[in-house]
């Protein structure tokens, strides 16, 4: 079954399951089951709300998802880390080399943004996957973005937490394929990006296909989802209701992701807004400079982390031993990262980092060493012989050094981002400095005049290897420069702002399938960079 938003629209119209969603449409029998009857189970179980829910989260982690829509095992196909992993290395922060056990070497050729190349099918199929099912669950309970609050009101607590989920996880959905597809709102919000699929239309889209809608089409639909799950999270906590773990999307998320759908934007104010709701009513605290004095961010228990995908160690992602994030992008466990060459901090980068950061320990040095590492931590490192600027950040699965379980937590929203969001939004020098000298470097004290481009220096440090910087990459149109970051010379780029190369292509499988999209003659004609000359480059 080749798998596409034609496709999905079909057997969601059908009444067949989706595989993570079985909880939803299949009856304990086996057969399917009318939107009356899936009324009626929710009435009288109202546990199976959550269990809906849950399955929409259990399939950012799955594994191989896409084999059916690709043809073939791709150990690059774990779900929402595998996107992270695709766009982490389009830019110039990550550094890799082109090796068979580099199942990202696309990222780093630009292969993957070649017209029929499957990454974009994986990319495309996982946010609809995660579009798709949401729908699903706000249609079981007869509710859309155009709800009133009144329609809203007359639900269950506990199913204003389940419909929140809905809303905020196809808006977190949209969000990700919009700036993957299309370049920033500001200045494109006419330009076309994706199809819309909502519950309202998907009948209208199994039979007749849907064409790509505009940017600020798909900006009104992320802020219409939003509104309504950080009024159903608000009613909900109001009521006492408290979510299980950090897998579930809270109030203090959900502000979270508008106050980044807001900074986008460019609506400053709202986004400084969205933070400081945020950092008010969430339990979270940026890391401390001891908590990150040492490999760290692998579990939701950390108390920095706002939200992150939940890992078990009976998931099938982790018992592959190989097929997950940890093998490839994390260098202390166990897994393919050993023997790909791992992946390295641009050098330009790191040696922009004060000695007194405590991040410079993020990476081993030119030596090949961290003062982060413990000497069973330092030894391994060495054992593999990994280069210089290699990430050791992420702590081994329950600091089991070399472990082969690859169960660790990935986290999706952390507190120190909304505070980077919130000396962004006010443009304030003071907010950034009391963050970075309390919580990262005693020494620090930007003094510069380029505010912004200091704060984007900020998150690419903070936030490498955790799926962001190439979202900031296409906001901020600057495009990028692997002159001096240590890249090997084939794949020495400069990409400006505005080549097309940057966005993704509509999988060609998509265009074959979606009969709106194919008779509108979809094209994707960029041509792949071409290397440039290195040189030793200075931030």
């Amino acid at each position: 079954m080749k798998r596409n938003i034609y496709g999905l629209a079909a057997l969601l119209l059908a009444g067949i399951a989706l595989p993570a969603c079985e909880d939803l449409d299949t009856a304990p029998e086996g057969s399917t089951i009318t939107s009356e009857q899936k009324d009626a189970v929710y009435t009288n179980n109202p546990e199976r709300s959550l269990s809906a829910i849950t399955s929409i989260f259990s399939q950012m982690t799955a594994y191989m998802p896409n084999y059916d829509a690709i043809s073939r095992e791709a150990h690059s196909d774990f779900g929402y880390p595998s996107i992270m992993a695709f766009n982490d290395r389009l830019g110039e922060d990550m550094v890799t080399i082109y090796t068979g056990y580099n199942w990202f070497s696309n990222s780093l050729t630009y292969t993957n943004h070649v017209y029929g190349q499957y990454n974009s099918t994986i990319i495309w199929n996982d946010l609809y996957s995660y579009i798709f099912s949401s729908n699903n669950v706000i249609s079981a309970f007869n509710v859309s973005s155009e709800s009133t609050d009144a329609e809203l009101d007359a639900l269950s607590t506990d199913y204003k937490f389940s419909v929140a989920q809905a809303f905020a996880m196809r808006a977190f959905s949209y969000f990700n394929l919009v700036q993957l597809y299309a370049f920033n709102v500001v200045g494109h919000g006419s330009d076309l990006a994706v199809p819309i699929i909502t519950e309202q239309n998907a009948e209208e889209v199994a039979v007749e296909g849907a064409l790509l809608s505009t940017v600020d089409d798909v900006y009104a639909l992320i802020y219409a989802d939003l509104k309504k799950a950080i009024y159903l999270l608000e009613q909900a906590e109001d009521d006492g209701y408290a979510r299980p773990d950090k897998r579930y999307i809270d109030l203090a998320t959900a502000y979270g992701i508008r106050a980044r759908v807001n900074l986008v934007a460019q609506k400053y104010e709202d986004a400084a807004a969205d933070a400081n709701a945020a950092i008010e009513i969430t339990d979270a605290e940026p890391a401390s400079i001891d908590d990150v004095s040492k490999p760290y961010f692998s579990s939701l228990d950390e108390g920095n982390w706002l939200w992150g995908i939940k890992i078990a160690e009976t998931d099938d992602v982790v018992n592959s031993g190989i097929v997950n994030y940890p093998s490839h992008c994390y260098t202390l466990n166990y897994g393919y990262a050993n023997f790909s060459g791992a992946s390295q901090i641009s050098k330009k980068l790191f040696n922009s980092i004060s000695e007194t950061d405590v991040r410079r320990g993020w990476w081993i040095d030119e030596d090949g060493v961290s003062a982060n590492l413990n000497a069973e931590q330092q030894g391994f490192m060495t054992d593999y012989g990994y280069a210089p600027y290699t990430v050791c950040k992420f702590a081994p699965y329950k600091n089991v050094v070399g472990t082969a379980t690859s169960a660790n937590d990935i986290p999706l929203l952390r507190v120190e981002e909304l505070y980077l969001i919130k000396a962004e939004a006010e443009n304030s020098v003071a907010v950034l400095n009391d963050f970075v000298k309390t919580y990262r470097d005693p020494e620090y004290n930007f003094t510069g005049d380029d505010l912004k481009k200091e704060i984007w220096r900020q998150r690419r440090i903070e936030f490498w290897g955790e799926g962001l910087n190439w979202f900031d990459v296409m906001r901020f149109g600057q495009g990028f420069d692997r002159r001096g970051a240590g890249f090997a010379s084939n794949y020495v780029y400069v990409v400006s702002g505005t080549d097309g190369i940057l966005l993704w292509p509509v999988p060609e499988s998509e265009v074959e399938a979606n009969k709106a999209l194919k008779n509108a003659g979809y094209t994707y004609t960029y041509s792949r960079p071409k290397s440039v000359p290195d040189l030793d480059i200075e931030l």
